[in-house]
């Protein structure tokens, strides 16, 4: 297939989503239409039953950058649809994203940010400031706003190392692409509200990596323990919380092996405290 040219006035340049626009195909092989591609990557598609949700996710400052946790729990109304859906990704190498909402257009922005990324730093040969990097983000969210009115809401939060100020930072968003730079922490989804007073209350300025991860993990923790939609820890299954930080050093995931232990850790202290674990 021979790369695509276009005029000086009609060149997509490095944005990804709009070469995907002024290529798409009007017909399938077969001569259906196919589904329409918004720039958020989400296919709109008649007769939807019922849709899978993720939920809780949360983020924080500390010392080094940032720390990013999610739950792995989607819910499709009132039932478990799946135990380990991953909602905390690297969008490149110095940022992370995390998602809330509607399971298939949230992983779908997702994928799409992230090639987003890479094609604006092959085609500009620089890579996009943290800032940018928030406002593509908010440009997927505000064009999947058609489909978040009809119930399939994707409320992302993003964060990430920015290496000229040499600190980290983070991003919340509303469902028309708004995006507001939180000072220190924040987290969304059905349990956003737990997690957020549990970190509120055990957020300290200069945490270390250790203790932010800790607190991550009480937060979604008081979360499962509050709302049905929020995965806790589960032992039988061997599924925990996905957490990873961003630092100087890139994007790192902390292991599974460390999650499990920290929630025990968290289950043996309330026990000696006296409290109900």
């Amino acid at each position: 297939m021979a790369l695509p040219l276009f005029s000086p006035s009609d060149d997509p340049g490095p944005n990804f989503a709009g070469l995907i626009r002024r290529m798409q195909v009007a017909d399938g092989p077969h001569g259906t239409a196919l589904p329409a591609v918004t720039a958020s990557g989400a296919f709109t598609v008649p007769g939807l039953g019922d849709v899978r949700h993720g939920t809780t996710v949360a983020a924080l400052r500390f010392a080094d950058g940032v720390v990013m946790a999610g739950d792995r729990r989607a819910t499709e109304g009132h039932s478990i649809a799946h135990r380990a859906m991953e909602k905390v990704f690297p969008a490149d190498r110095f940022s992370a994203v995390a998602i809330a909402g509607a399971a298939g257009p949230a992983v779908e922005m997702v994928r799409l940010f992230q090639t987003q990324l890479e094609h604006y730093e092959k085609v500009e040969g620089v890579v996009l400031s943290l800032e940018g990097k928030a406002n593509q983000l908010g440009q997927m969210v505000r064009d999947n706003l058609a489909m978040a009115m009809q119930g399939l809401a994707v409320v992302p939060l993003f964060a990430g190392y920015d290496l000229a100020r040499g600190t980290g930072r983070i991003f919340t968003y509303d469902v028309t692409g708004g995006h507001y730079e939180e000072t220190e922490h924040n987290a969304t989804g059905s349990g956003g509200r737990d997690a957020r007073t549990t970190i509120k209350l055990g957020y300290r300025v200069g945490l270390s990596r250790d203790s932010a991860v800790e607190l991550a993990i009480e937060a979604l923790y008081e979360a499962a323990d509050e709302d049905s939609a929020t995965g806790g820890p589960d032992v039988v299954r061997g599924i925990y919380p996905l957490v990873a930080t961003v630092t100087a050093d890139g994007f790192q995931a902390v292991a599974d092996t460390e999650v499990a232990e920290r929630f025990a850790t968290l289950i043996e202290r309330r026990q000696a405290e006296g409290r109900q674990p």
